[in-house]
């Protein structure tokens, strides 16, 4: 019985301790199947979504090849330039490490080069440059004048030198040793002080500046030459005053000065870059998105390794944990996320539109692709495939999350993490559509060689041609205008003008028709307009009365057309003589020797060699043909007597010479294109008025 109630006892405490380990055994084992999940899982996961850290990506980089240069900005420095920083650096003379990278990575360039030295453990000069310039520069166990060097090369170069330009001339100041370089940091610092060096590449605007003012001067210059040239000829023929200029030399000197400023425009804007960068490759195009695109087939989220971290662990794992959400939700899919810069040098030049559809035609996998930048705080979203509303997409994301507001401006990492978070939320929400949408294409890229200029006989360079003959012609009338206001104010300022200025002298050598009416009949009627009393007989009165008989008594027919040339000369001798008979009886101060001088034979001589010379000085023997040796002695005024007596051979050029009709266009010496009155003009006026008189019939 004891032992029945033993084993009775024991059977009965038996079940009660069992359920209760049981339930502890139960738990444990739960416990511990939890704890082998996130030992396997979780810490797998995590591995993975630890970014690595700016500094120690770069600092690999660096153990790779000494020179890195980003893949972000091929429109401004490819990576192709990197063997040319190579061999500048190695004239430092010491180990010398160069990274170049965008500039929002050099607003901290100090502590990123002391970052990358502790990551890389080597002694040396490590230099950041960004996309125009050496940023910073430090020396970790080497002597080397780091700061002079960057002095230099921020004072004596322009802004627009570009990156590997001041690359080098930082190196030549480290080269020059410490004393040298300090001395030439203060020189550059001192000079600069309140002036930077001029720019040493001028924009598209500049090009289409010097191509309209070389357009501009291309057609001015010329034309303003022979409307000049023709101004002063014609004032040539009228003065009488020397030869004739050939015809050919107005057109030519205009041809001449036309090639002469298009060969010197060349020269002086001999500019074809705008910038100093190089044209990319294909391969510098595409290396950054082939550089996304490999990271997003990886993860879902790729965050730029050269560029300041946004997103923390906490973040990166509830965006990927949002993710995975939203692709196994009904009507969802995949979502990649770029935590790229997007700056003008880029492959895309800044527009992001351009960058999503890139990296989707590399990794051509469909879903939602989003930009967030982490420079600037922009987000944007392009849809490849899902059946997301587009309208909704496009028009109800809210501003904070595209843009941010005024907590993410101030923030260093823009509240990406946050404002990622939000647009999944919105995401989620987001209205299904039947069909997939996917996004249009966009515009095309910039071209790869956008530095190149336009040459200069293009763009503004056809404007400046119509622009250039406008403003010669205005600039012609300018210049006339003026000459006749400033002539009509001369003749005001005199008070006491001379009857024989109130007219233009003009004795031209070869007179045109319409030259010698409108003369004639000029002279004509402003010496009848002088005679104040018509029963006068003077000497005045004799070259009036011979004059109108020229005219047979009408001034008018003085300025007909067909009235003989050398006719319309004896008219004009005529008439200039009478008018000063007029003056000469009109000076009531003259003495007994100016009466002398009237009496004076001489007095009544015009000049023999061209008569519109008027009054002879004396009697001379000369040249008359420019052929063999042929004089006559003959009435001549001062210019005609110096010329006979300095150049013998310059007189048959001021002959005065007529149209001969028997000889067509030709023109002969006015004595001898004619047999009627101007024959006598050698003898004087009086027997010019008596040869008038006989020829009409008058005594």
């Amino acid at each position: 019985m004891r032992a029945v109630a033993t084993n009775r006892a024991y059977a009965v405490r038996i079940p009660a301790w069992s359920s209760d380990r049981l339930r502890v055994l139960r738990l444990l084992l739960a416990l511990c199947a939890v704890t082998a999940f996130f030992a396997t899982a979780t810490p797998a996961r995590a591995a993975e979504a630890t970014p690595v850290t700016r500094a120690a990506y770069l600092a690999d980089r660096l153990r790779e090849n000494p020179v890195h240069v980003t893949d972000q900005l091929p429109r401004e420095i490819s990576r192709s330039t990197a063997p040319d920083f190579a061999r500048l650096a190695k004239k430092t003379g010491v180990p010398t490490y160069v990274l170049v990278l965008p500039s929002q990575s050099s607003t901290d360039g100090k502590q990123l080069l002391g970052a990358v030295h502790d990551r890389l453990g080597r002694d040396g000069l490590y230099v950041l440059v960004d996309d125009s310039a050496v940023a910073e520069a430090t020396a970790y166990g080497v002597r080397v004048p780091a700061d002079a060097a960057s002095t230099v090369a921020m004072y004596e170069l322009p802004y627009d030198a570009g990156p590997l330009r001041s690359f080098e001339r930082f190196v030549d100041v480290i080269a020059q040793g410490g004393e040298k370089a300090t001395a030439r940091a203060e020189a550059a610092r001192e000079t600069y002080r309140d002036d930077e060096p001029g720019e040493m590449y001028i924009g598209p605007s500049d090009r289409r500046n010097q191509s309209f003012v070389t357009g501009i001067l291309l057609t001015g210059v010329p034309l303003l030459i022979l409307l000049v040239a023709g101004y002063a000829g014609r004032r040539r023929r009228r003065s009488g005053a020397g030869g004739r200029v050939p015809r050919w030399v107005a057109p030519g000197a205009a041809v001449v000065t036309a090639a002469a400023i298009a060969l010197t425009a060349t020269v002086v804007f001999d500019q074809t870059r705008s910038s100093a960068a190089e044209p990319p490759t294909p391969a510098d195009l595409s290396a950054r998105v082939d550089r996304v695109a490999a990271g997003l087939k990886k993860d879902p989220v790729y965050a730029d390794p050269e560029s300041p971290r946004v997103l923390d662990s906490r973040q990166s794992d509830r965006l990927h944990d949002r993710i995975r959400d939203f692709r196994r939700s009904d009507g969802g899919g995949p979502v990649y996320v770029s935590l790229v810069p997007q700056t003008p040098a880029s492959e895309s030049a800044g527009d992001s539109w351009l960058f999503a559809a890139a990296v989707h035609a590399e990794t051509r996998q469909d879903g939602l692709y989003v930009v967030a930048d982490p420079d600037d705080g922009t987000i944007d979203l392009y849809n490849y495939g899902l059946r997301i509303d587009a309208d909704r997409l496009s028009f109800d994301l809210p501003d904070a999350v595209t843009f941010g507001d005024s907590r993410a401006d101030e923030a260093d990492d823009h509240l990406l993490g946050e404002r990622l978070d939000t647009l999944m939320t919105f995401l989620d929400k987001a209205p299904r559509t039947d069909r997939p949408d996917f996004e249009s294409r966009p515009a095309a890229a910039p071209k790869a060689d956008e530095h190149t200029l336009p040459p200069l006989f293009a763009t503004d360079f056809w404007p400046g041609l119509f622009v250039g003959a406008f403003a010669a012609l205005l600039l012609s009338g300018v210049v006339a205008g003026g000459m006749w206001i400033a002539g009509r104010l001369l003749r005001r300022r005199d008070p006491t003008p001379e009857p024989t200025d109130l007219l233009p002298f003009t004795a031209p050598t070869e007179p045109s028709a319409s030259c010698l009416r409108r003369t004639a009949y000029t002279e004509l009627t402003t010496l009848i307009s002088e005679f104040t009393d018509p029963d006068d007989r003077t000497r005045a009165w004799d070259h009036l009365d011979a004059a109108m008989l020229l005219v047979d008594g009408d001034p008018d027919r003085a300025r007909a057309a067909g009235t003989d040339p050398a006719t319309l000369v004896a008219v004009i001798v005529l008439a200039r003589a009478g008018r000063a008979a007029l003056a000469d009886d009109a000076d009531d101060a003259d003495d007994a020797d100016d009466a002398d001088d009237a009496d004076d034979p001489r007095h009544d001589l015009c000049c023999g060699v061209n008569p519109l010379h008027g009054p002879a000085a004396s009697r001379h023997h000369v040249r008359v043909s420019a052929q063999g040796n042929s004089r006559r002695l003959l009435p001549v005024c001062e210019p005609c007597r110096d010329t006979a007596v300095a150049e013998p051979g310059g007189i048959p050029g001021r002959l005065l010479k007529l149209p001969d009709p028997s000889l067509g266009n030709s023109r002969v010496p006015y004595y001898d294109a004619t047999d009627g009155p101007l024959t006598a003009v050698p003898h004087g006026i009086a027997r010019l008025i008596d040869k008038v008189r006989e020829t009409a019939g008058v005594h």
